[in-house]
């Protein structure tokens, strides 16, 4: 048995050696594109620890997603995280656990949560989910998160909740959202998606809310391939977070002695105590997330560099766009780089995104833009703050080029000088 076991070992060391040389040489690969709007954070040692679990055959969410739901709540500095399978059904747990009828002050069908109307699905949906309304906020022109000053403006008997969207890693105004959410007596659901590691002074973005949540999908600062949290200060929100998580049931629960105290007739491994869904993570999963958190704080500083870099070259152009606006007393996270076509610029988004995509830079429109024009709100319940002018113009006139990890100077002089061969036309 003692040999059965160390030919086991030696074969693993065999695949993680092949493992690391793989890596060598495809890091040494170029690129298809010169600046592709994402490329991949991990590499060997998230590989290495995915085919440890694959080798064990346990694959289901164990050890490692615990060891990440802990890593990642610890660097946030909130008590509590709870990993599931994305960050679309993060919004979604976090919006149930506020919809529970276990909780107080829970969220009912037709009553209203606040949010940006620039923002992505992921955040619009998991309210109609929960058989809320949303109603949308215009966006503050400069950081295109939603607009503080507005908030107030549109508070109803029906309103229940705020839902700030910290977007392309721009904090939004938390202090202000949290007074607001005070005097109202409103919950508050960060959307942190997009913002791993940004601060407003020195605390995390992801530690202000009731309720947190962030994407670990492969475009974003750190990956878990699909994957997403739920942070939370609120231990009967984590605890009713387990149950939604995986079918409603006690097993994960750290009050299930309570529980099947108080249900002596039933099997504790299939007592169901609560509604839910099966969103759980996979340990493949959680090896990746245990390795890809270690490397976020250099991850942010390189799309930092790359930000202010871009901002300091493309200043001169401001005659035709809005570059980002670098916000006092916080850290932006970077998650992308927006340009704004101004309304009197003799060019369009269009033409400006198909030069840069010609000469090789990936483009995408910023989020779901004005998602109060998306086809599919025709047919949904919602209401608006105004006519939503800010977020209509970063809809048609906005695009953002990806910010990523292995952006260095002589990429990003490229970059520029494709820029400046655009507006040369124009100057």
């Amino acid at each position: 048995m003692q040999s059965h076991k160390k030919s086991m070992n030696e074969i693993q060391q065999k695949i993680n050696t092949l493992i690391d040389s793989y890596f060598q040489l495809k890091n040494k690969e170029k690129t298809s594109s010169l600046y592709p709007l994402v490329t991949p954070t991990f590499g060997s040692d998230e590989v290495k620890e995915a085919v440890d679990s694959l080798l064990t055959t346990f694959v289901t969410m164990g050890k490692k997603c615990a060891q990440f739901e802990t890593d990642f709540a610890n660097y946030v500095g909130v008590k509590h995280g709870l990993f599931v399978n994305s960050g679309s059904t993060a919004n979604l747990i976090a919006l149930s656990i506020l919809s529970s009828p276990k909780i107080p002050n829970a969220i009912k069908p037709g009553e209203e949560i606040i949010t940006s109307a620039v923002t992505w699905s992921t955040t619009v949906f998991p309210i109609y989910d929960i058989g809320a309304i949303p109603v949308f906020i215009d966006s503050d022109p400069e950081t295109m998160t939603l607009n503080i000053d507005q908030i107030e403006d549109v508070i109803s008997d029906k309103t229940k909740a705020i839902m700030p969207v910290h977007l392309l890693g721009n904090p939004c105004d938390m202090n202000e959202i949290l007074r607001i959410a005070n005097e109202y007596k409103l919950h508050v659901i960060e959307d942190c998606c997009e913002a791993h590691g940004a601060k407003i002074g020195d605390r995390m973005i992801g530690s202000f809310g009731h309720l947190n949540t962030f994407s670990f999908f492969f475009s974003h600062h750190i990956s878990t391939i699909e994957g997403g949290m739920i942070l939370t200060d609120n231990t009967e929100f984590y605890q009713i977070g387990k149950s939604l998580r995986a079918h409603g049931w006690i097993r994960e629960r750290d009050d299930q002695k309570s529980i099947i105290k108080k249900n002596p007739n039933y099997d504790p491994r299939f007592l169901f105590i609560h509604r839910g869904f099966n969103v759980r993570p996979t340990e493949i999963q959680g090896a990746f997330g245990i390795h890809q958190l270690p490397k976020l704080e250099n991850f942010i500083q390189t799309r930092e560099m790359a930000a202010l870099f871009l901002n300091e070259h493309l200043e001169k152009y401001r005659k035709y766009i809005h570059i980002p606006k670098i916000i006092d007393k916080v850290r932006q996270s970077w998650f992308g780089y927006s340009i704004i076509v101004k309304q009197e610029a003799p060019f369009t988004r269009n033409e400006l995104s198909k030069h840069l995509e010609n000469n090789g830079v990936e483009t995408r429109p910023i989020m779901g833009g004005n998602f109060v024009e998306q086809p599919i709100m025709s047919e949904l319940k919602y209401r608006a703050s105004n006519s939503l002018p800010n977020s209509q113009h970063i809809f048609h006139n906005g695009i953002f080029i990806g910010l990523h990890h292995k952006l260095e100077k002589n990429i990003l002089k490229k970059i520029v000088k494709i820029f400046n061969d655009f507006f040369d036309n124009y100057i």
